[in-house]
């Protein structure tokens, strides 16, 4: 019975049962009919879930606690072509590549993500075409580059400077554009994710 398994992963990476079937070609109820033990998905289906969640058959079925294939050591993830605000990570459908990250240097227990970078407002650290990994993350230090939203907006990459009064800059590193300060009264500002990794096809 993969029901309680199901339910706790699909939660753990906030998206609904309405994400999960767009992902799997199903209906919501059919999710529902899983998770609550009511139905059990066919081979193909189970090893669709596995996929998605990068998790082995036998930590779905309650066999395992451990979630990787054995000897796994890699994660594959998807390149982004751009991430719109508000819309589930697993329910983008502007997948451009995709990305294998070793689990000798990547945390098996964080989330990653990759992005194409668009544009030459980070030029020259970053190029466009470049792909960026990104562990996601609500928050960030300051002076780190991330991935962040400006309400109602894709992700954008900037350099985060938080300043004492309590706002927030977004730096470009091209120094042909303009920071932008962000307080009281404007626009949120919101983290997706902080740059682990620049990748450049030559």
């Amino acid at each position: 019975m993969i029901g309680k398994q199901l339910r706790s992963l699909r939660i753990e990476k906030n998206y609904t049962q309405s994400d999960l079937a767009k992902k799997l070609h199903l209906t919501p109820k059919a999710i529902s009919f899983y998770e609550n033990d009511q139905r059990e998905p066919d081979i193909a289906t189970l090893y669709k879930i596995a996929e998605i969640f990068n998790v082995s058959i036998d930590y779905l079925n309650g066999k395992s606690e451990n979630r990787l294939t054995e000897g796994q050591d890699y994660i594959t993830i998807n390149v982004y072509g751009s991430i719109p605000a508000g819309i589930p990570i697993e329910a983008i459908e502007d997948i451009s590549d995709t990305e294998d990250l070793s689990f000798k240097e990547y945390d098996k227990n964080k989330t990653y993500l990759g992005l194409k970078v668009d544009g030459d407002s980070m030029y020259p650290k970053y190029l466009d075409g470049d792909t960026v990994i990104i562990e996601k993350t609500p928050d960030c230090e300051s002076g780190t580059d991330a991935a962040v939203y400006v309400n109602g907006y894709e992700a954008t990459l900037k350099t985060v400077l938080k300043n004492d009064n309590g706002t927030i800059t977004l730096k470009p590193f091209n120094t042909n554009y303009a920071p932008t300060t962000y307080g009281p009264g404007d626009d949120p500002v919101r983290i997706l994710g902080i740059v682990k990794e620049i990748r450049r096809k030559v």
